[in-house]
């Protein structure tokens, strides 16, 4: 594997880490169709554990087995596959070593009452599991969120000491926030930059709306005429608040839409200098060829080639 100079710079910027930690980042950005490019697209399922079976699997009924998802994202050329423990112990010797895997350490479901997270794998399952990253969940802005940033801070300084990497999934949502809050600019820019702030390697935010939900960083907006017309522009601001684009932003592909904005919100993603998608249940909710299609069309869009 010849390292691009574009990941020798991405890699540059994480100052602290060690050789085992880097290489791993190195594997993400160097797998697939978008490898060497700083771009990446990511597939996360780990829907069936928060939201069952029968919502996340039944539109596309082949998606029940574990085993789809795997062949999914290695086929596409995808840089990474992120699944639950159960998920990813279900096909791990038969596609060891085919993709870079990212163990979700934590989730919640359906049933739970309080915006939190229970931590169900550890450092050692993705050690285990082969894996070159663990993943987690934090809520800025739940009543939960301090706990939640804790709990980050001994599993990430555990995945680092061990020589993996860490993706933090940041999801504004509970306390006072309103639900145009949880999309809010000014506050996933303040998400993403919570992530970074806490050592995250990959951030996972989703697509921020021109709605600005805090009075105070309104003014500023304001004041400073930062520009959030487009959605272009707000990756831009999101990228900013990452350090200035010193950290890897991947942006969620949310619930299953039409293919013209999956599209749409890929070049803006591109346009505003963001990293890529974890892109889920836009492809694993459609059938097989026609996820495939949809996923080369992305990879076309970040090359420029659309």
């Amino acid at each position: 594997m010849k390292i691009t100079r574009k990941v020798k710079q991405i890699l540059s910027y994480y100052e602290s880490d060690n050789p085992g930690t880097k290489a791993n980042l190195a594997r993400i950005l160097m797998t697939g169709k978008l490898a060497g490019t700083g771009k990446m697209i990511i597939l996360p399922v780990d829907q069936g554990f928060e939201h069952g079976p029968a919502r996340s699997f039944a539109p596309n009924p082949p998606a029940y087995d574990p085993h789809y998802h795997y062949k999914l994202a290695i086929d596409a050329g995808l840089n990474a596959y992120a699944s639950t423990l159960g998920m990813l112990e279900a096909g791990a010797d038969t596609f060891a070593g085919q993709i870079p895997t990212i163990l979700k350490i934590n989730s919640s479901n359906s049933w739970a009452t309080t915006k939190d997270q229970s931590v169900n794998a550890s450092v050692n399952d993705a050690l285990r599991l082969g894996c070159s990253a663990v993943g987690f969940t934090m809520y800025p802005g739940s009543e939960h969120a301090l706990e939640l940033m804790e709990e980050f801070r001994e599993i990430a300084e555990e995945a680092k000491a061990a020589g993996l990497a860490v993706v933090l999934w940041s999801y504004p949502r509970g306390g006072k926030l309103s639900k145009d809050g949880e999309t809010a600019m000014d506050v996933g820019a303040y998400a993403a930059h919570l992530a970074a702030e806490l050592g995250a390697h990959i951030i996972k935010v989703k697509l921020p709306s021109d709605h600005l939900e805090q009075p105070e960083a309104k003014k500023v907006f304001e004041e400073q005429g930062i520009d959030i017309s487009t959605q272009a522009a707000r990756v831009r601001e999101v990228m900013r608040s990452a350090f200035n684009g010193r950290r890897l932003v991947v942006f969620s592909g949310g619930a299953k839409k039409g293919a013209n904005s999956v599209y749409d919100d890929a070049r803006a993603i591109r346009d505003g200098g963001g990293n890529g998608s974890i892109i889920g249940r836009n492809t694993f909710q459609r059938p097989r060829e026609e996820a495939l299609e949809m996923l080369n069309k992305i990879i076309a869009i970040y090359k420029g080639q659309d």
